[in-house]
């Protein structure tokens, strides 16, 4: 698989595995952790049956009962995973309650010249953990400083970065995995001549989902990523309606959208709900 965890029809994977697995590719995870949840309804069911169906005969003995069972988890995990199944409805359901962890159809064009977008962003869950918090709370002066030189308030650059790293999960690390401290997902183009780190991720080209290598900015600091960010939205042309709509929720998000930061058609939608969640935890801090 492309999570790189076993599946294993006698027992879910383990916990490490699959965090293992999410940090390289979320997808592959949540589908492989549904299959799981799957094979294991499987097998409660297949129990369920038996015991409502069949009694113990004369023959039973321990030999027979642990055969019996044997069979039961090879049938569950022939039916585990069959299309339209409800391990797929599961992914489905998960990747609702996490925001997206896919990116969307990208044309070939513009995944080339896309600056500012990493194919692995989503937002996690409502932001409401102290995971969370702590988040908002480590980066609202960096945010701050890029809202002296936006305009943009502090709160909505805080929920961009929330956004694109996951709440500081899903950080673009080196190789040696070392912090690029890249929070927003910023794409190393031509003009770029600082570090860059090389990730394996997720293209979609067409509608279909591709594996390539991509340069993504790097920097010596977060505080050093937030400026960045603030002036590529500043200085590009390509974002000079998203700074000048940047005093409202749906202005910015909305402006980042049409500018192209991404190609997901619900992006201002999900985007506008994880800055919401920055809004009420940054009261939150500051009550």
């Amino acid at each position: 698989m492309a999570s790189g965890v076993t599946f294993n029809p006698n027992g879910s994977a383990s916990i490490d595995a699959l965090r293992g697995a999410a940090s390289r590719d979320p997808k592959a995870a949540i589908k492989e952790a549904a299959r799981q949840f799957e094979a294991l309804f499987m097998q409660e069911l297949m129990k369920s049956m038996r015991s409502g169906t069949l009694g113990e005969g004369w023959l039973d003995n321990a030999g027979t009962k642990m055969g019996t069972e044997m069979l039961d988890d090879q049938f569950a995990a022939k039916m585990t995973g069959m299309p339209g199944g409800l391990s797929e409805a599961i992914a489905r359901q998960l990747e609702r309650q996490l925001g997206g962890v896919t990116t969307a159809a990208v044309p070939p064009a513009a995944a080339a010249n896309a600056p500012a977008r990493t194919a692995r962003t989503g937002s996690v869950g409502s932001g409401g953990s102290g995971a969370a918090k702590d988040f908002v709370s480590e980066h609202q002066e960096a945010a701050r400083a890029a809202e002296a030189d936006t305009g943009i308030p502090a709160a909505y650059i805080l929920g961009q970065a929330a956004h694109e790293s996951g709440w500081g999960r899903r950080e673009i690390r080196h190789r040696d995995g070392s912090n690029s401290f890249n929070l927003f997902g910023i794409k190393a183009g031509a003009g770029w001549k600082g570090d860059v780190a090389e990730v394996t991720t997720t293209e979609f080209v067409n509608g279909q989902p591709r594996k390539v290598t991509a340069k993504f900015r790097a920097y010596e600091s977060y505080e050093a990523a937030f400026r960045d960010y603030a002036k590529l939205l500043k200085d590009s042309p390509r974002y000079s309606k998203v700074v000048a709509q940047g005093d409202s929720v749906q202005g910015f998000t909305q402006g980042l959208q049409k500018a192209g930061y991404a190609t997901d058609p619900a992006y201002a939608d999900k985007l506008s709900r994880v800055i919401n969640t920055t809004l009420r935890l940054q009261r939150t801090l500051t009550a």
